[in-house]
């Protein structure tokens, strides 16, 4: 009877060893993930604006802007599947976003202020791609761990912050805003390091801030062939409009 059970071992520790080497490998080339947010192209007549030197004053960007339609926001985690050794980008985002600023000019330059941004979470939808495995199912373990219910935004504020003269003419400038970012419940300090640009009608923005998900008293969501990292890049591409 020894011999058998022996036999019977050593080939399930075979079966064992195939199914992990071919988790590994089916894992390892089939998932992908969306490029980080980015500004869009300069509009013709901005681009041209630039091309001939001519600029505008600050006129062409003071006033009160407000979020509209293409906007998102939304972040970005490392995870590492069981048998793996390189991480995965797991990406979502909420296209439901609101808020806005006022832009003034004062001596010292253009100034935005009572800057605000909230961002629904219970809305976050994953991105990224993984061959076998529906995304989705991340994104209720992500809700639950936001307990959306009961802290539905985040929100990003800051009182004030310097405006690129660059922007006014249709470049592109970036700065840091120092602000306070608010999750499930907790506000803590937080940079974000914004990119923008006027084209046309429209003030875009484009921006992260890093944060690690436990000075929120959030967990990394536990699943069973999936390590998390706490650390997260919150992004955003913001598309504003004058208020009326």
């Amino acid at each position: 009877m020894r011999k058998p059970v022996i036999a019977v071992v050593a080939v399930v520790a075979v079966l064992a060893a195939g199914v992990a080497t071919g988790y590994a490998y089916y894992f390892s080339g089939m998932r992908t993930a969306p490029k980080p947010l980015a500004l869009a192209s300069a509009s013709p007549s901005a681009a041209a604006s630039q091309d001939t030197g001519a600029s505008t004053t600050g006129a062409a960007i003071t006033g009160k802007w407000t979020v509209s339609q293409g906007s998102t926001a939304g972040y970005r985690v490392k995870e590492v599947f069981a048998g793996q050794t390189s991480t995965h980008e797991a990406v979502a985002r909420s296209s439901s976003v609101t808020g806005g600023f006022s832009v003034t000019s004062a001596a010292s330059g253009l100034q935005a202020q009572a800057i605000r941004f909230a961002a629904q979470l219970s809305d976050l939808q994953s991105q990224d791609q993984v061959a076998g495995f529906n995304v989705s199912q991340r994104d209720r373990i992500v809700s639950r761990s936001l307990d959306v219910q009961q802290y539905p935004d985040a929100v990003f504020q800051a009182s004030s912050a310097a405006v690129p003269t660059a922007v006014a003419s249709g470049g592109a400038g970036t700065i840091t805003v120092p602000g306070q970012l608010t999750i499930h419940g907790v506000t803590k300090s937080a940079d974000a390091r914004v990119q923008a640009r006027l084209s046309g009608a429209q003030l875009q923005l484009v921006g992260t801030t890093a944060v690690n998900m436990t000075d929120f008293g959030i967990q990394p969501p536990q699943v069973p062939i999936t390590k998390v990292d706490p650390q997260v890049t919150i992004e955003f591409q913001l598309v504003l409009a004058r208020a009326a």
